[in-house]
Order: C-alpha cells, then structure tokens, then sequence
C-alpha cells in the first residue's frame, strides 16, 4: 500500500473526530482545514451564514496559484447525518479488514482528506487550484447554493467528493418537493353526509398521482439514467384528529427527482391538473399546492476534458446517479463538474458506515494527477 496511507489516515482520524453533523456549527473543521491551507500558501476566504436554527455555519474557499477563476475546483462538504447514540465509535476512525469506520468516513470526509492531501502537496501550480469545503450539503445543499448567491467558488473544472467508487459520475438528476394540503369539512363520522373527508378526497388524490407517475413520467425517458424516467414519492402524509371525526385537512409531502433534461416545473403542471380535474368533477373539492424546493440535476458533457480526464485515470468509464449532489451548484458557477470520490454510497447514512482503505489512496493519487494536469 502507498507510503501516503499513514498521513492519510492521521488526517481523516482528525476530520471524523470533528462532529459536524448539520445541526451543529461546522466551524472546527474549516478552522483546520484553513490552518492546513494557509501554511502551504493558500489565500482563503470564508463565507458565514445562520441556519434556520440559528447556528452559525460556515463555506470555505481556498485559492492558490493565483486569483479569478480557477483552473480546477476540489469541492467537499463538510456536514455528516446524524449518528445512532448506540454507534460509540462513530467519532474515531477505527480500522478493520481494509476498511476505516466512522461517520463520515465515507460521505465526505473520505474525499476531503484526499483533497487536502493533493491540494497540499502540490508544489508548482501555474494555474489556480481551488479547495471549495462547504455546509449544509446533507440538508438542501444550502451551504452550495449560498456559494452561487455570492459568486463564489467559479472554477473552468470541478471534482465534487461523493462516494461513488472511484467512478467519474458525470450527471445526476435534481430534487423537488411540494407540499399538497387537500381541505375537507369536519362532522361527526356517523353522520359522513354532514361533513367530507379531506383523507377521502387526498385518496383520490393520490390516485391520479401514482397513475400519472407511472404513465406519462415514465414515457419522458432518459436512457443514461436507472431508473431512465422522473421518479415520484409521496413519504409523508398526515391528517385527522380522531378516529370518530371526519377529518377536515390531510397534507401530503410529493417527492420528485427530474431528469437533467426535464423542467422542474413538470411535475406541479401535473399536480394542478390533478387539482383542476378534481374540483370539476367535485365543485367543492379543495387543495392547495405549494412547491417548497426545486434543485435542478446536471449533465456534464461525456466528452468533457475534466470527464476524460477521470474516467482515464481511474480506469472507470463515467456513469449517472440519481441522487443529488453539489455538481448542479458548481455548474452554476460555470465549471464543468463531475462527482468522484472514494467509498460506496450504499455504505454511507448507516451505522457503520465505511471507506475502503484502497478507495481512500487511489482517490489521492488521482486528485494529485488531476492537479497536476489542469493546474501545473
């Protein structure tokens, strides 16, 4: 195994000893990846902001070889999911059969601790290197999109760190979701003709939702992609007060990943001709829909120079994934991106989560080659 292993390791023990859990401040982690950063001749600017609890979080941007633009983006998040209390070691990195456990071993800490390595190491950068290490990844990528409100983080070239096995994934779908409140009127349920069910009229609904679903969205395919159509869910529901009334409100939460190539206004279109049929067979028939979150996916060209580049050095060919990333985000900022990154994200959001002890080394040395290729 490369003789990179053992600082390897000392780094990422650091990082997962760090709890950043995106209800806690993310703060120590900047402050020691900044330290690092600065000492081999980085100019770093740091960009605060309060989350909706009113915790302070904070996004990272790290230049060196210049300013302006960067020639290549190294971008990490720095917020893990919560860990189960019954997981005591999920804060140090322990180490078995080749593989190094704990929160945020793999998603992203992993990826981070190889791009400090390749950021650091590197001597002689004629063209702007990037570190981009932000918040709030894990809960609506907010501490990425704060970055474009700003103008921040602009690069020609991205590597965005998720799990992806060393394989380059060039595109990804987005990530949408709306609120639906259906309203009814409240009687007593032994007299139903006083009063309508809002649970009854959400049923109907939810019907030409999933028949919708399964019809018109999966004939608007996108073949690069498993599954190759727009994905819809409905996760939570909630309505009533008591088994013996008739509920007057039900709210449901709709969940939508739209293909790259698809509006995102595709699906509240389809909503609200769900709502329009309904209150025409049923005048007084209502629900509000409201659209609460609408990240669009990405799609890199597969003959991308950064896409290339990846794909050659890793011995990968590129693929698509259909969970979201920061890839859109950095797009935005004008980069050609790609999410690459050491570990499997079948591993990551669990207890004993994990990152191949091979994964974490071949991730660095490919890190390093690209910051040699596009910035030396």
């Amino acid at each position: 195994m490369s003789d990179t292993l053992p600082a390897l390791r000392a780094t990422l023990t650091e990082l997962v000893a760090m709890d950043t859990t995106s209800a806690r401040p993310n703060a120590p982690l900047v402050d020691y990846a900044q330290a690092k950063l600065e000492a081999a001749g980085f100019s770093a600017e740091r960009q605060r902001y309060t989350d909706d609890a009113g915790v302070e979080k904070v996004n990272l941007v790290a230049v060196k070889g210049g300013s302006g633009r960067a020639a290549l983006a190294l971008v990490g998040h720095t917020d893990c999911v919560p860990y189960d209390a019954a997981w005591t070691d999920a804060l140090r990195l322990t180490e078995k059969e080749g593989k190094l456990y704990a929160r945020g071993a793999c998603d992203t800490k992993g990826f981070i601790a190889c791009a400090l390595h390749a950021a650091l190491n590197a001597k002689h950068v004629k063209a702007p290197l990037m570190v981009v290490l932000t918040a709030d990844e894990e809960v609506g990528l907010v501490g990425a999109k704060k970055l474009v409100a700003a103008g921040l983080g602009r690069a020609r070239h991205a590597i965005v760190g998720e799990p992806t096995r060393l394989t380059p994934v060039r595109a990804n779908k987005g990530y949408c979701l709306a609120e639906v409140e259906v309203l009814g009127k409240e009687g007593h349920s032994a007299y139903p003709d006083l009063g309508a069910s809002a649970i009854f009229r959400a049923g109907r609904f939810l019907q030409r939702l999933e028949h919708l679903a399964t019809t018109v969205l999966r004939a608007e395919r996108d073949e690069g992609f498993e599954p190759p159509f727009t994905t819809v869910n409905v996760g939570v529901i909630q309505g009533g007060k008591a088994k013996n009334v008739i509920p007057g409100a039900c709210r449901f939460v709709v969940e939508w990943r739209p293909l790259p190539g698809q509006p995102v206004e595709r699906v509240p279109e389809l909503l609200e001709s769900i709502r329009r049929e309904l209150v025409r067979d049923e005048p007084a028939y209502e629900a509000h829909i409201r659209v609460v979150r609408t990240d669009r996916g990405v799609n890199t060209r597969a003959d991308a120079e950064v896409v290339r580049f990846l794909a050659e050095a890793s011995g990968n060919a590129p693929t698509t994934v259909s969970f979201g990333t920061e890839a859109p985000q950095m797009t935005e900022l004008g980069a050609e991106a790609v999410v690459f990154g050491p570990g499997d994200i079948r591993v990551a959001h669990q207890t004993g989560e994990y990152v191949p002890v091979e994964d974490l080394v071949r991730c660095e040395a490919v890190l390093a080659r690209a910051v040699a290729h596009f910035c030396g």
